[in-house]
């Protein structure tokens, strides 16, 4: 991989075309990072050789990659909070395992445990994990929660492989229980459009499962399935509300004017054709967003149309609509 610092930048923003002065890190217009690109590179570099126990390597690729940020961003401070934490040289190390006197042998089998540390940090993952199941066990039956923490997994898991597969930082996913679920993960030079795609991804993976419990019903016409696939469908579709904190979101922040337009006419073209009430919230949701980017101060334009953001946004929404369509609400109720 080469190394050192770009002998020049570039003349124009990749993101939005702006001129960018000699030296620039960030673009003065839009804020993308000039060195985007290179950074996720360095950024996933960096995790392979941390993983294969090159810590010296991965601490040259850190370095390399801080250098090309902005001192002040996020992203340069998350990079020296971890270099902090990686561990130290060789020699250093030593000098502190003597000082721990008989327990410095016990405190380095733990560090070099990679496996125990990476437990360590997963009982978050587990017990909340474990506490969202009771819940819905208590609600709704065992059955029922098991298969709802399952499919609730599986669109965070979306989230998750979709921010790794970019070389990104991310834990795993966190439940709050009666609530619903979050990735933390650190956003290392992506765009709006990247950004949008991660938080699709979610729903995508979620209409996955409950398309697997769609036909597995169908198969058996055992009610939990419809059930699931109900379920699951419909959370779904309410995490595609462009609004607060939900997937819906952040895919909307990539989207200009028009394409906005075209979202708002798609769920509700959705919703009178599968009759589906929850697609006219998507609609509402929309139809904020569209009065959030016409205002003279607004801070909710994107940097592009968002055209295969749109189609991305659109195809999922689809998909959810035809789950629905083929699993009725009616008639279910706790049968299983």
């Amino acid at each position: 991989m080469p190394s050192g610092f770009p002998s020049s930048t570039p003349a124009n923003c990749a993101s939005c075309g702006a001129p960018l002065p000699r030296g620039a890190r960030a673009c003065p217009r839009c804020h993308a990072l000039v060195h985007a690109q290179r950074l996720d590179a360095l950024s996933a570099e960096a995790r392979k050789r941390e993983a294969s126990g090159d810590v010296a390597g991965a601490r040259a690729l850190w370095g390399e990659a801080l250098a090309l940020l902005p001192p002040d961003s996020t992203q340069a401070q998350w990079i020296r909070g971890h270099l902090a934490a990686l561990p130290r040289p060789a020699d250093d190390k030593s000098k502190w395992l003597k000082r721990l006197g008989p327990l410095g042998p016990i405190v380095l089998v733990i560090f070099k445990g990679k496996g125990l540390v990476f437990a360590l940090f997963k009982l978050k993952f587990l017990f909340s994990l474990f506490a969202f199941v009771g819940v819905y066990w208590a609600l709704y039956g065992w059955k029922f929660g098991i298969g709802f923490a399952v499919s609730i997994l599986i669109h965070e898991m979306g989230h998750y492989i979709d921010i790794k597969r970019r070389g990104l930082p991310a834990e795993m996913p966190v439940f709050l229980p009666g609530l619903g679920a979050y990735v933390k993960w650190q956003a290392l030079g992506v765009t709006q459009a990247q950004r949008a795609q991660i938080a699709l991804a979610g729903p995508l993976a979620g209409w996955l499962a409950a398309a697997v419990c769609t036909g597995l019903y169908l198969q058996t016409h055992y009610l939990l399935w419809a059930a699931l696939a109900r379920a699951g469908a419909a959370l779904n579709v309410l995490n595609l509300i462009p609004i607060w904190v939900l997937d819906g979101a952040q895919a909307a922040n990539a989207l200009g004017r028009t394409a906005r337009v075209v979202l708002l006419c798609s769920a509700v073209g959705l919703w009178w054709i599968g009759g589906e009430g929850l697609f006219l919230l998507v609609a509402a949701g929309v139809l904020w967003r569209l009065f959030t980017l016409m205002r003279r101060s607004s801070n909710d334009r994107p940097d592009e149309e968002g055209w295969d953001t749109l189609l991305y946004y659109v195809a999922v929404m689809a998909a959810l609509a035809l789950t629905l369509h083929m699993i009725p609400g009616h008639g279910l109720g706790n049968r299983w």
